[in-house]
């Protein structure tokens, strides 16, 4: 293991935010000092000088239960342009614009239209150009739901893919498919390429967008340390992954020991609950930041997850990493010059 990756506690110098009041806050976005996130309950929140408010809802009720995720949708990625628009990745429903002021929703990609035959099952992430027009995204799987997403990994089928959206075309077009629950998205600094984090392959890929290279396909990490959420970009010029799940090492990985078993797995669907099977998961969160080739530079970690629990994305905000959750009722914060 390289230097960069050797444990530590610094992730429990996080401070938790809004405890108790922000379930599964997965994503967030900034404009101006105003932050937005999405959570379980279907909402987009803001939060504005230490106060929280319901921006807007992009499903209809109930809402609260996983049972209720089908209606009341589930916002994960989230983004802000840089004319002021917010875009959101429901993980039911599709993509939306969302005015950051006024709470209008607006749907750009509905979830119930298929594309090249294969429904949007569990859209996940996403990122936007600079101009607004491409808006690129993930389908995590055209079999699992979101609400299933335990199954889907514990399953490993490679049915996800990356879609390029043209907000003026409106047309959706295929990038990559077969591949392993694709998860966050995250444009280069030049827009030339796009990085897909492959979850359940702990690895991240590379989709040449523009320039020269486009339409080219490569590999930008493999064999990462632990199983890669949503990718955002730092200020190093380098990249964020969080994991909320590590692989141990030397230790036994319940997700590689049923790659290559794949009988076991349809015995395991049959005797277990989802939440049974998440059991199987090492309670231990993780945030890398690479360089923009892919090697790792450093790392936070909170072995047990006594803090930062389930961490599903490290966003960068004025010298903080506020650290999202797909399941957490609270945010975290991190003082960078601290650690």
């Amino acid at each position: 293991m390289c230097e960069a990756l050797e444990p530590n506690f610094k992730l429990r110098q996080a401070e938790r935010l809004f405890e108790g009041q922000l379930i599964g806050p997965e994503s967030m976005a900034n404009i101006g000092g105003v932050l937005y996130t999405g959570t379980a309950d279907g909402k987009i929140v803001k939060i504005e000088d230490g106060k929280m408010h319901t921006l807007a809802t992009l499903g209809r009720p109930p809402c609260g239960t996983q049972k209720d995720e089908l209606t009341c949708g589930r916002p994960l990625g989230i983004r802000a342009s840089q004319n002021r628009t917010l875009f959101v990745a429901d993980a039911y429903l599709g993509i939306f614009e969302v005015n950051p002021f006024t709470g209008k929703v607006k749907v750009l990609v509905p979830s119930r239209i298929p594309v090249n035959g294969k429904s949007l099952s569990f859209v996940n992430d996403l990122d936007v150009t600079r101009d607004g027009r491409k808006i690129y995204f993930t389908d995590s799987s055209s079999k699992w739901q979101r609400r299933d997403y335990a199954y889907l990994i514990m399953e490993g089928i490679n049915d996800g893919r990356l879609l390029e959206y043209d907000t003026f075309t409106k047309e959706v077009t295929v990038l990559m498919d077969d591949l392993r629950f694709p998860n966050g998205v995250q444009l280069s600094p030049n827009e030339d390429f796009v990085l897909v984090a492959e979850m359940t392959m702990a690895r991240i890929r590379r989709c040449y967008v523009s320039g020269l290279n486009k339409g080219g396909l490569d590999l930008f990490v493999e064999n990462l340390p632990g199983f890669p959420d949503n990718i955002r970009s730092s200020s190093s010029g380098g990249y964020w992954v969080a994991m909320s799940a590590v692989r141990p090492n030397p230790g036994f990985s319940m997700l590689d020991f049923l790659s290559q078993k794949p009988w076991i797995k349809k015995i395991i669907f049959k005797l277990l609950s989802q939440e049974a099977l998440m059991q199987f998961i090492p309670k231990y969160s993780l945030v890398v930041e690479l360089y923009d080739n892919g090697v790792c530079k450093r790392s936070f970690h909170d072995p047990h997850g006594i803090v930062a629990t389930y961490v599903s994305e490290a966003h960068e905000q004025d010298g903080y990493l506020y650290l999202g959750s797909f399941r957490s009722p609270f945010l975290c914060r991190l003082n960078l010059s601290e650690v």
